[in-house]
């Protein structure tokens, strides 16, 4: 850890759109991301790609493209069986993302580190921020707003993921185990059916959402591509950082983690022009 320099600190904030003039190293600067957090999403993504591929080819069975990716598995019941060994691993790593989470909230609180600041739950904060960003991009604002650790669009789709997650999970239970889902469901003879349709909708969309709203927004966007390292190395380049997580730098530097890049920045600028004077 780096030791504080309140000299550099004062400098916190006092540079604009700071992200476009620091170096920054693609695979990450700070650690964002614990262990845990990169296995669960590495388990999600592994899981939802295995979901996908299975479950739409029964979904469709009689289509044609559908029958011969039934066959090279195997056969569709052989796919089935895929599908739902899947599913197990999707609801264990649904269930392992609870325990982290909470365990670590504990910690933190035991710590009495805890922030809820730098954490998913939303705040007035988050409409504010949204609406700002909105303006920058249409042009009545010189800057991003200065988000925190997860901005309204993480924690957006964050719980997106976890409402979309959870339907797809009870809705699959009504093919698995309908003679126990008919048993437990509240007016079964509404929602059994509604559930059963609504498997394949929901994985739908959830697909469209993951890759023209997920991907492109966090390894394709300018600046990103090809891809962000964070996900593998649980560490986030010093722009983006900068760009879209500001306070959560401010609060790396004041804790002595992270250097000051303003002070970096204006000292560098003094140093020149005393030479170029000079």
């Amino acid at each position: 850890m780096m030791e504080k320099n309140d000299k550099a600190i004062k400098y916190l904030g006092k540079i604009k759109n700071l992200h476009r003039y620091v170096d920054m190293n693609p695979k990450g600067d700070y650690k964002r991301y614990s262990v845990h957090i990169r296995i669960t999403h590495f388990l999600t993504i592994l899981t939802f790609v295995v979901a996908i591929s299975t479950g739409l080819p029964i979904y469709f069975h009689n289509a044609d493209w559908a029958r011969a990716v039934n066959a090279a598995m195997g056969g569709i019941e052989i796919t089935r069986i895929i599908h739902r060994v899947n599913a197990v691993t999707f609801i264990l790593n649904m269930v392992y993302h609870l325990i982290v989470i909470l365990a670590g909230t504990v910690y933190k609180i035991m710590r009495r580190e805890f922030d809820y600041r730098r954490t998913m739950i939303p705040g007035l904060k988050d409409m504010a921020d949204a609406l700002d960003d909105m303006l920058y991009f249409l042009g009545f604002r010189d800057s991003r707003p200065r988000m925190d650790k997860f901005g309204y669009k993480q924690k957006f789709h964050y719980f997106a993921i976890g409402w979309g997650n959870s339907w797809l999970v009870i809705s699959g239970l009504c093919f698995w185990v309908p003679h126990i889902m008919v048993q437990v469901l509240p007016y079964p003879e509404v929602t059994f059916n509604f559930l059963r349709l609504m498997h394949a909708e929901e994985s739908i969309l959830a697909t469209l959402v993951i890759v023209f709203w997920h991907l492109v927004n966090v390894h394709i966007a300018p600046g990103r591509f090809p891809m962000q390292w964070l996900f593998l190395t649980g560490r986030i380049a010093r722009d983006y950082q900068l760009e879209e997580h500001f306070l959560e730098y401010e609060r790396l530097v004041k804790s002595g983690e992270a250097e000051c890049e303003e002070y970096k920045l204006i000292k560098k600028a003094l140093e020149t022009k005393e030479v170029n004077e000079g």
